[in-house]
């Protein structure tokens, strides 16, 4: 089976050249196209999964020697989550090789955090059956680069770190609300403010509303902290 130039391109960004393509293609098939004969990816998105956890939790105990289980835990939560998965497949392209049905492309499939992450979990368990665990896990600690060396900046849950503040202080739990949508329905921004009982406020915007209450949480904490 031939691959189409575009997935042969893809091919050279996750700098793995596939002997069976048919893998590929599997792990970019959505199951809003799939069929009998066109199998989706989810059992791929599976083993991924499992995958890039074993990857992961040996470059973080490799990484730090000394690190307790409750120090790398965060760390290991952080590099494995959706997002994360998300932000590797829009540096490679996964999104725009993703095959899609119709209405899903409509709805912007390809930018969907939940697909992205998805789609790069299956590419991982895709590698991985085509070359076995080492070109897997060389894929993976290459794609994800710095991440591992600088997963204490991510490893905190930003609306949990405020929570806990907040509620040492006496305080309720922080508020959330939306302040603003704006962009079409398949490519929203949202704006969303953190407040605090003491009035202390502040605003983010991302593209889903998790993503802007987190960020608008990691500046209200920052301000808080400083």
């Amino acid at each position: 089976m031939k691959l189409s130039s575009d997935l042969r391109a893809l091919q050279t960004r996750l700098g793995h050249e596939f002997q069976r393509p048919e893998l590929l293609i599997r792990a970019l098939t959505h199951s809003s196209i799939s069929s009998s004969t066109r199998p989706s990816n989810e059992r791929l998105e599976f083993l991924g999964d499992r995958v890039l956890g074993l990857t992961i939790a040996e470059a973080l105990i490799k990484a730090d020697r000394d690190a307790s289980e409750g120090q790398m835990a965060p760390r290991f939560n952080a590099l494995v989550r959706k997002e994360a998965c998300a932000d590797v497949a829009r540096e490679t392209g996964v999104g725009e090789a993703l095959k899609l049905g119709r209405s899903e492309m409509m709805s912007g499939g390809r930018r969907k955090e939940a697909l992205l992450g998805d789609a790069m979990e299956a590419v991982i368990a895709a590698v991985y059956l085509d070359a076995g665990f080492e070109a897997a896990r060389d894929m993976v600690l290459r794609l994800w680069g710095n991440r591992v060396q600088d997963a204490d900046a991510d490893a905190r849950d930003a609306k949990t770190a405020l929570q806990e503040w907040a509620q040492a202080r006496g305080q309720q739990p922080p508020r959330y609300v939306e302040m603003d949508r704006s962009g079409p329905d398949h490519e929203p921004v949202f704006i969303v403010e953190a407040r605090l009982d003491s009035g202390e406020t502040e605003r983010a915007s991302a593209r889903t509303k998790r993503a802007a209450e987190q960020a608008a949480a990691k500046a209200l904490l920052a301000r808080m902290e400083n």
